[in-house]
């Protein structure tokens, strides 16, 4: 998974009826965009994310 600082990420529940927790990326701290990711969630929190199948990045849209 490589990713940049401003991307959006998410996280999908992980039990029924659980929902998806939402983001977006502040910090990569892994070399060429790899993890761990500092990630400020939408609810204003903010952690230290090793993202597991469960994660979803949406890339910025490429200006070509």
């Amino acid at each position: 998974m490589h990713t940049t600082a401003g991307e959006r990420i998410i996280i999908r529940g992980q039990t029924v009826g659980a929902p998806d927790r939402h983001g977006q990326i502040i910090e990569v701290r892994g070399d060429e965009g790899k993890p761990p990711y500092v990630v400020r969630f939408d609810d204003g929190h903010e952690s230290l994310v090793y993202p597991g199948p469960d994660c979803v990045i949406e890339h910025a849209p490429r200006a070509d």
